[in-house]
């Protein structure tokens, strides 16, 4: 029998020698990629939505590329610590936008075309890894807009300064931040930073939160901070209104996660059209998202209870993106349904108030145009999503509408009625279609593109309104 087919003979047994010589050269180039992977420079960060999440220490590394005005986003202050410095950076966005109908033409609205234009300027003092004191200043201004309102305008105020100490406790990380911060929950349905309007929302807070994985455990009190705008750093906020959470959150998987929070909300004269009063606002809400196998899914709910004046409140809010993307076809396509609704006062002579209150919603999550708010409504919106080329996504969605309860209004952002919608008129209100570009140019540069057509139902036409077109052009840099 011929050697080579013998049995229980293999590749080692012929030629054990070049077996070995084979691992040895594989095992060399393992250590070579290794080596040269732990000798590579550490990456410049990204350009984050929290900017004081930036971590810029790495210039302390000579290796890495340097960029014009480095020398302003690291200054070192310690001759030991590499993490003690000093950074400053600033945000600016500039959007086109035209509305040929704000509230729907009602109210007299009337087509406006003009520039929503921010400008954020911000310090970062690092001591170590455990204190962090961070100031953020802006400018916003609306030129060419006539009829401005609170979120359009604020000429030179405080956004953020708060300062963060970050202990080692037990298995986990305790996080103390103190001071005019912002902070958003999920996709900022209910809590957001509003960053769609000019001027952004802040909270006069104290924050604690202990992370040990899978869990993370939020507590704060907070006085949501309210624009003057009649002199420069007026901002102002008072016990009049107030926002405290008790949060926590697991994470089930590595792409799974789920959380709930308990929230009291108080606002001394707040207005609805069957009731004004002190607001006092008791909200649970539940929240689970996650990616598995090529589908996504993003599901909120929220339970108010309450009193405002001498009115129980019992409203409900609750949203749902998900969808499946192809990932092997061209284009990448996302088919993704959306699904939403709030609920409306059913009978305002009932002394029990059914209007969901938002809170501090993030507008842009339905679109940026305003047209829709996130109480008394019902909307199913399809969409198509892909990617026409790197760092870019294009959506294609439309959504039919109706009101929760004849009762109430129509709402648009964030929960304004339109005059002479409630308790007349059906539950349709009308339908819109939406486009969408975002693309992101750099590292440091954003740029994103989106139109809407609203078609208005007999509700909205018979109350004075009419078909609405938005259009709007951004471009965000960060340095």
């Amino acid at each position: 029998m011929h050697p080579a087919t013998a049995p229980g003979t293999n590749a080692m047994g012929r030629h054990p020698m070049r077996a070995i010589g084979a691992a040895v050269l594989v095992l060399a180039c393992w250590h070579l990629e290794r080596a040269r992977a732990q000798d590579a420079p550490p990456a410049r960060p990204a350009i984050m939505f929290n900017r004081w999440q930036e971590d810029w220490s790495v210039l302390a590394d000579p290796r890495v590329p340097r960029e014009p005005l480095d020398a302003l986003k690291y200054i070192p202050l310690s001759a030991t610590d590499p993490e003690t410095y000093l950074s400053f950076g600033a945000t600016i966005r500039e959007r086109f936008e035209s509305n040929s109908a704000a509230q729907f033409g009602t109210a007299g609205n009337r087509s406006q075309n003009y520039v929503i234009s921010r400008t954020e300027l911000h310090a970062d003092l690092h001591v170590g890894q455990h204190v962090e004191s961070f100031l953020q200043l802006q400018s916003d201004f609306a030129p060419g807009k006539t009829q401005l309102v609170p979120v359009d305008r604020n000429r030179a105020d405080i956004e953020q300064a708060f300062v963060v100490v970050t202990e080692p406790a037990g298995d986990g990380t305790l996080k103390l931040r103190l001071g005019r911060q912002q902070f958003a929950f999920d996709l900022q349905r209910f809590v957001s930073v509003r960053d769609g309007p000019n001027v952004r929302q802040s909270y006069d807070a104290a924050w604690a939160d202990y992370e040990t994985w899978p869990w993370r455990f939020i507590g704060f009190y907070s006085q949501p901070v309210q624009t003057r705008d009649r002199r420069a750093f007026d901002d102002f906020s008072n016990g009049h209104l107030t926002f405290s959470v008790l949060r926590v959150e697991r994470r089930l998987t590595q792409a799974i996660s789920l959380s709930a929070y308990y929230s009291h909300y108080t606002q001394d004269g707040a207005r609805y059209l069957s009731v004004t009063g002190n607001e006092r606002r008791e909200n649970f809400d539940v929240h689970l998202d996650g990616t598995a196998a090529g589908f996504d899914w993003d599901v909120e709910g929220m339970g108010q209870f309450g009193r405002i004046s001498n009115e129980d409140v019992e409203a409900w809010g609750m949203g749902s993106l998900g969808g499946y993307t192809f990932a092997n076809l061209p284009l990448t396509p996302r088919l993704g349904l959306q699904i939403d609704a709030a609920s409306g006062d059913s009978n305002p002579h009932d002394r029990t108030l059914g209007t969901f209150n938002p809170l501090f919603p993030n507008g842009a999550y339905v679109t940026l145009a305003g047209y829709t708010g996130y109480t008394n409504f019902v909307q199913v919106k399809p969409s198509v999503t892909i990617h026409p080329f790197e760092d870019a996504k294009l959506m294609f969605a439309a959504a039919p509408q109706w009101r929760e309860s004849t009762a109430d209004a129509v709402y648009t952002q964030p929960n304004v009625p339109v005059r002479n919608t409630a308790g007349r008129g059906d539950l349709y209100t009308g339908a819109y279609s939406q486009v969408r570009l975002d693309w992101a140019v750099s590292r440091s540069t954003a740029f994103a593109v989106e139109a809407v057509h609203f078609q208005v139902g007999d509700t909205i036409r018979r109350a004075g309104g009419h078909n609405s077109d938005y259009v709007g052009v951004e471009i965000k840099y960060g340095w």
